[in-house]
């Protein structure tokens, strides 16, 4: 999906959809198998609508860039 995107949005896009499923991932316990199949569900209409090729950019939102910042630097001080 994020391949689609014009180049200068896919950081975005991959920055979006990593967050998200990172996010509602760790709410759910791997044991709630009805919650998890209800966010592969949403996930995955959520997918489709963003695949429109009319949909050519996305937000990102303050807690996602610190978010993506906080995993970089925690990568970082472990390699």
């Amino acid at each position: 999906m994020v391949r689609t995107k014009p180049p200068h949005t896919q950081d975005k896009f991959s920055l979006f959809v990593r967050y998200t499923f990172r996010t509602q991932a760790s709410v759910v316990s791997p044991r709630n198998i009805s919650a998890i199949e209800h966010l592969l569900r949403r996930g995955r209409r959520q997918i489709e609508l963003y695949e429109n090729p009319s949909i050519k950019d996305c937000h990102i939102s303050r807690d996602m860039r610190d978010w993506e910042q906080r995993r970089r630097t925690h990568s970082d001080l472990t390699s």
